[in-house]
């Protein structure tokens, strides 16, 4: 992975290079922002700019050994901690390395939800346990193996359990003069304070719709008409373009099922909208889970739609089809619970809450929602 590759982010990657071109690279560095802009794909290629011999217009040559070893993904001074679930014969991440370079190779913008598919995680939550801080101890004990540095990139630190994280501290504030770590979260706000305010941090900003619109033509061949329509509901997520695009299938899903929850809702046919409650829970957990932040969306897209916002919309045509005549009923009476609702169904599903009751339970609080009046403006 090289500068080049990375899509936006020019700040960022200045900013990055500029340390290590001075010699003057922090001990630990923690790049942050929402999920699939690409903050790991960065990492790799700081770490590989770090590590090669022949540096070309401010970028990695691509060609010498340790480049080479970082696009195979096996330099033997760059070591990767992730989040795992915890069962007989998997408790570190090396446990899972094959699983990890297939997320690496098909999945770079790194979905969480992904991972957890490629891992069989099911139900569970996959974190970084108090066995990982005791093996990246160990490895990191070791002199570097033909590097000036060897460097940890942890994905995801905020799945660090407290313990993992107490035992890393000392070595995170201390560490061995050739140890790097570069921690890459997704939600800063929940890595432990301790990790946190040992780090020098980078908050990287969502990408640009022309960005996202130049990569998906250009590395996946995705047409101008989708790759435009893709990076306009995306919401600055590579990631989730991405997925948009080249997997469409599953949006398509979400919306027409959203639709007809929708109209039976304002209908009031509590046995479809059973069914619908039943068909959703057996979805599974992750899908279940990005089926609801798809309802999520839509009801502020639509709201923002009643509003006469068109610049600031972000939907498909098709779901600015379904709008024109849906968006009425989602307005300033209306919006905040339907949202707060779908958001506590959501956070009910990730704590395994039963999905039958959860989903039922949304149902008959849309039923409510969307069938309250619009509030009466009084004349000034």
């Amino acid at each position: 992975m090289k500068f080049s590759d990375i899509a936006g982010h020019n700040d960022t990657i200045q900013a990055l290079r500029g340390m290590a071109d001075a010699g003057r690279i922090p001990h630990a560095i923690l790049l942050s922002g929402i999920s699939g802009i690409g903050k790991f794909r960065l990492a790799r290629a700081f770490a590989q700019y770090i590590h090669c011999s022949n540096h070309i217009n401010g970028d990695s040559c691509g060609v010498c050994p340790s480049c080479l070893q970082h696009q195979n993904l096996n330099n033997p001074d760059l070591h990767f901690i992730y989040p795992v679930v915890k069962r007989d014969g998997t408790s570190v991440s090396k446990d899972l390395i094959e699983q990890w370079k297939e997320m690496l190779s098909d999945w770079s913008y790194m979905p969480p939800e992904k991972w957890n598919e490629i891992i069989q995680a099911g139900n569970s939550q996959p974190a970084i346990y108090v066995n990982e801080s005791e093996d990246l101890i160990a490895r990191a004990s070791l002199s570097a193996y033909q590097e000036n540095f060897k460097i940890f990139l942890m994905w995801l630190p905020e799945k660090m359990r407290p313990e993992a994280a107490n035992k890393l501290l000392k070595l995170i504030e201390e560490p061995y003069d050739d140890t790097l770590f570069i921690l890459v979260s997704n939600d800063d706000s929940k890595v432990l304070p301790t990790i946190f305010s040992r780090t020098q941090r980078f908050r990287m900003l969502p990408l640009s719709s022309g960005d996202i619109c130049s990569h998906l033509t250009l590395n996946h061949g995705i047409s101008d008409g989708i790759a435009a329509a893709a990076s306009k509901i995306a919401e600055g997520s590579m990631g989730k373009a991405e997925e948009l695009a080249c997997h469409p299938d599953e949006i398509l899903e979400f919306s027409a099922l959203f639709k007809e929850t929708m109209r039976m809702a304002y209908g009031l046919k509590a046995s479809r909208l059973k069914s619908i409650s039943e068909h959703t829970a057996s979805m599974g957990r992750e899908k279940l889970l990005r089926f609801l932040a798809y309802c999520g969306r839509m009801v502020r897209e639509n709201f923002i739609y009643n509003m006469k916002l068109p610049q600031i919309s972000m939907m498909t045509p098709e779901e600015e089809e379904f709008s024109l005549k849906f968006s009425p009923f989602i307005h300033e009476g209306n919006v905040e619970k339907l949202s707060e609702d779908i958001s506590k169904a959501s956070s009910d599903i990730e704590r395994n809450a039963n999905a039958k009751i959860v989903m039922f339970d949304l149902m008959l609080l849309l039923s409510q929602g969307v069938r309250t009046p619009k509030p009466t403006r009084l004349p000034i």
